[in-house]
């Protein structure tokens, strides 16, 4: 009776280690990527036309900055949401996880590159910043499809209504920066302001997948 005790909750502690580790990659990420907003240019004696245009100067950065805050936070909740379906603990989802944190910790560097030269309109910040984007979004699939997997014995049964609407959230993002660097290529001053829409768009695109969730008796917010 003793054995399957500890067992049990050094598989329970094992996934919580996950878990915290997780956590505290997604706080730090979060945090550095205001590190290199910097007020410069503003030299002695300090006025206010200096300071406004400073600002000015950094506004993308501060734009890359509130996008890539919200990316993360948006990414940070799911990763909560589809960890509290697991319960037990394997080698592959440590893989997996780890291969979705390397996502995160890369958007600091990634959203610098890509908000420093965004007012030249040059390609290789932008491809990489989606290429970041887009590696996060379809390991955030990859690791719910192996969650969701009923074979894989790492959570409970999971609707598969359920199992679909979180497959198609996690792809929802990196699809929309797709549409948005094929659009940047020949639009590039109108294509740069497709991002701050994806909270709109993931709205407007679920309402769908709630009305069914909510017809087959699985509410989406007691998940949340």
């Amino acid at each position: 009776m003793v054995e399957p005790f500890i067992h049990e909750k050094k598989k329970e502690f094992q996934l919580e280690r996950m878990i915290l580790f997780s956590d505290a990659v997604f706080a730090i990420a979060i945090t550095l990527l205001v590190i290199d907003i910097k007020i410069s240019g503003v030299t002695d004696p300090v006025n206010e036309q200096q300071i406004i245009h400073a600002l000015q100067n950094i506004l993308p950065k501060i734009i890359g900055f509130i996008i890539s805050f919200f990316l993360i936070g948006l990414y940070w909740t799911v990763h909560h949401r589809i960890f509290g379906f697991v319960n037990a603990c394997s080698q592959r989802l440590i893989w997996l996880n780890l291969l979705f944190l390397f996502g995160i910790v890369l958007m600091p560097f990634s959203t610098s590159f890509y908000s420093e030269y965004i007012l030249y309109y040059l390609k290789t910040p932008v491809i990489f910043y989606v290429c970041n984007i887009c590696f996060l979004g379809f390991m955030n699939f990859f690791l719910w499809k192996y969650i969701s997997n009923k074979k894989n014995h790492i959570s409970g049964a999971i609707p598969p209504v359920l199992a679909s609407y979180y497959s198609f959230r996690a792809l929802m993002v990196p699809i929309i920066f797709i549409i948005m660097l094929v659009a940047y290529l020949y639009i590039p001053r109108y294509a740069i302001w497709i991002p701050p829409f994806i909270p709109l768009v993931m709205w407007l695109s679920s309402r769908g997948f709630k009305k069914r969730l909510k017809r087959e008796g699985t509410y989406l917010q007691k998940q949340r």
